[in-house]
Order: structure tokens, then sequence, then C-alpha cells
């Protein structure tokens, strides 16, 4: 999965698990940063959300969902 494919996987569930717009969720998801598999081998990347407590929450919660079943994201 690439990074593109799993904010829109992120924006898609946020609308419907939270509601709102979805360039609201993108801004608040952020872009994802990459780390290298030397150095992170088991998950290769992760996000700083911005917004509100309750944005950030939902963001990162589903992050970490979604890290499980998708561990490695390419480029």
């Amino acid at each position: 999965m690439t990074a593109d494919q799993m904010i829109d996987l992120m924006i898609a569930r946020l609308v419907r698990e939270r509601g709102g717009a979805k360039h609201r969720w993108r801004q608040r998801i952020g872009s994802v940063k990459f780390y290298a598999r030397a150095t992170h081998p088991h998950c290769n990347w992760a996000l700083s959300p911005t917004g509100s407590f309750g944005e950030i929450e939902a963001v990162e919660s589903l992050a970490d969902e979604l890290r499980l079943r998708h561990p490695v994201l390419e480029g």
C-alpha cells in the first residue's frame, strides 16, 4: 500500500465514522513520515496529526489500527 492509498483509506473511514468534510480530515491527517526499514523493520511510517484533541485522537486511533494491518508503506 502506498502513502496516498493509506491517506485515502483513512479519510474515507474518518468521514464515515466521525463525519465532516474530506478536505478537513486530509488537513488533520497531514503527511506521512517515512523511516528507513533498517532502523524501523516493524513499521516504517508515522503521522503527526493536527486539530482539536478529539480530531487528533480520532486520527491516531485509526492510524494505530491500520498500522497493525499495514505496517510497511511504499513511498
